[in-house]
């Protein structure tokens, strides 16, 4: 199991020399895994803690802080066996998080006592499989693996970003199979990161990105086949599901304005291209 997370002036230096037209300069990662909630818990607190506080579920962008979505206040009546509607996270309870994959839906598992738990209306083999970060619901795609998460301010159909998004999940097998992706609001991938594997554990991937114009959607891929009665985990399969999500508070795209720090980075990479290219001219 690792713990910790990548340097930032080494990603800041990649990013600025290798796509000097990016307007984010540097991230941080938080990757961990484990047996159970407490061996990922100090991980997940250190990525809350760089988001910053956590704010309620109220309508509008508080400039700062943080949003989870960790699934248990789901209704009943919008849970397994039934679909989650995709923008509740925006409306119902306005949190800016809208949801969409190329399968037939999203679902959010069932509380004991009201329906099969783990999504064991699906599989009755998997609550031997899943465990939950913060109990009792579970959340994923249905007939797929993926599902996007697109930032709105909250409450409201205006596009917004976030500085950072991390996801805990269960069940990771393999160290290829889980992984998530951000884009920036051109659709531009940002960066892009597999999930430490924990076979019937919990892991947990964040990144935040301290500079720059932030993440405007994000592409979770959990495990390298959808739930199906007919999928169980073993062998090549690697069914996951995921819990709790956080993330930085959303910010309507026309509101941010790249740091200064960002402008001198890309001046700086252009000075070293400009002197590479010098250097080469002059030898030939």
């Amino acid at each position: 199991m690792f713990k910790g997370f990548s340097h930032p002036l080494l990603i800041a230096s990649a990013t600025l020399l290798l796509t000097p037209t990016t307007t984010l300069a540097a991230v941080i990662t938080f990757s961990d895994s484990g047996a159970d909630p407490a061996s990922i818990q100090d991980t997940v607190d250190a990525f809350r803690a760089t988001l910053g506080n956590l704010n309620p579920n109220v309508v509008g962008s508080l400039g700062n802080g943080r949003r989870e979505i960790n699934w248990d206040g789901v209704p009943d009546a919008l849970s397994a066996p039934n679909n989650l509607p995709p923008d509740f996270f925006n409306i119902n309870s306005p949190r800016g998080a809208v949801f969409s994959t190329p399968g037939s839906g999203v679902q959010v598992s069932a509380r004991a006592g009201i329906a099969p738990i783990e999504f064991d209306n699906i599989n009755d083999t998997y609550s031997s499989i899943f465990q939950t970060f913060s109990p009792q619901r579970l959340f994923t795609a249905l007939d797929s693996n993926i599902v996007e998460v697109n930032f709105f301010v909250p409450g409201t159909n205006t596009p917004a970003v976030v500085s950072g998004f991390g996801s805990v999940f269960t069940d990771v097998d393999f160290d290829d199979s889980t992984k998530i992706e951000y884009f920036d609001v051109g659709n531009n991938l940002l960066f892009s990161s597999f999930v430490q594997p924990a076979n019937n554990g919990l892991s947990f991937l964040g990144a935040f990105f301290n500079e720059g114009e932030g993440i405007a959607k994000v592409r979770i891929t959990s495990g390298n086949a959808p739930l199906s009665p007919n999928n169980f985990d073993g062998g090549n399969l690697d069914i996951v599901v995921m819990d709790d999500f956080l993330y930085g508070e959303p910010i309507e795209v026309a509101q941010v304005v790249p740091e200064p720090s960002t402008t001198l980075g890309l001046f700086l990479g252009g000075v070293l291209c400009f002197v590479g290219f010098s250097r080469k001219h002059r030898r030939s």
